[in-house]
């Protein structure tokens, strides 16, 4: 008898357990429904290539390739034009200024369906957060973006570029083709490196080599998530090789040694005074400066904005 009622349970909680996801995937279904329809109203007015009914234009990127399809639609439609990525992620790919500045200015919130496929590698740091912890955030770095903090980087930059350059003109002297994008990747670590951190030698390290190119696994990882529809969701991602846990971390972030040594000049008195007399402080000095309400938040602000130094 016991048996019998155990049963019956179980039966009745299945069929309970059956409904309820039923009612979850509707109602996901109806919030995807809306917002599709939310983006093509707002993509409506702007002319762009035919869509497949259920992969969009991903179908074409694939088949071409990213860039060279996009620099092509590019002349066809030269002020912007719809990109759909499946039936739910839509973008608009603009390249007319003037387009360009009536659509930032419209101050629209982050597409958070894009910024979550990137939560795991980078955090809820400033670039995925939005609302009130986003200004609290953001005022906390303003003054890290101040323009006499800026403009003497302008001479890092410079110094950054010619390097890269000289590297070219050696390419150049074998009358080959040669990819740049990789001596630009480097040439942008290695100006961060000496803006953020003030690290002074030239040239990557083997740890900062081995960082740049966990990173360029990791982008790599990301836009084929974003331009394969059936990875945009979390269920079907984590079960492809792509979406399995990888140690691309590159080991230790480059300048963990100088946040460190940082941090324990801080403690010094004299340390203190000096960069309080300062009219403006340096990036690093602001994050481990920061004075907020409790220790625990000095923390989380630390860590959920370390992902901006490592973009």
């Amino acid at each position: 008898m016991l048996s019998i009622l155990l049963s019956l349970n179980l039966s009745h909680l299945g069929l309970w357990a059956s409904g309820l996801i039923l009612v979850l995937g509707f109602l996901k279904l109806i919030r995807l429904l809306l917002r599709r329809q939310m983006l093509a109203r707002a993509m409506d007015s702007f002319p762009g290539p035919p869509t497949h009914w259920l992969f969009g234009h991903a179908l074409e990127i694939q088949k071409t390739g990213s860039l060279d399809k996009v620099v092509s639609w590019a002349h066809q439609f030269p002020y912007a034009h719809p990109l759909w990525l499946g039936q739910f992620l839509g973008f608009l790919n603009i390249y007319e200024p003037d387009y360009a500045k009536a659509v930032y200015s419209r101050g629209d919130p982050k597409a958070a369906d894009v910024y979550d496929f990137f939560l795991q590698w980078i955090g809820k740091g400033l670039l995925v957060l939005h609302g009130p912890k986003w200004y609290e955030h953001r005022k906390l770095l303003t003054p890290g973006f101040h323009y006499d903090v800026l403009k003497p980087y302008v001479a890092v930059f410079n110094n950054s570029t010619h390097a890269m350059l000289d590297k070219w003109e050696e390419k150049a002297r074998e009358d080959k083709s040669f990819d740049i994008f990789c001596d630009v990747g480097h040439m942008a670590l290695d100006s961060l490196m000496k803006c953020t951190f003030g690290k002074g030698n030239s040239g990557l390290s083997h740890r900062d080599n081995s960082y740049y190119l966990a990173v360029s696994d990791l982008t790599l990882l990301m836009q084929q998530r974003i331009e394969s529809f059936q990875y945009h969701n979390d269920f079907i991602y984590w079960l492809t090789p792509h979406g399995r846990p990888h140690d691309h971390t590159g080991g230790p972030f480059p300048q963990d040694q100088v946040i460190r040594e940082r941090k324990a000049a801080l403690q010094d008195e004299k340390e203190q005074e000096k960069i309080q007399n300062r009219r403006h402080l340096d990036f690093l000095d602001i994050l481990l400066g920061a004075r907020v309400r409790s220790l625990g938040h000095t923390l989380e602000v630390l860590k959920t904005n370390s992902s901006l130094l490592r973009l």
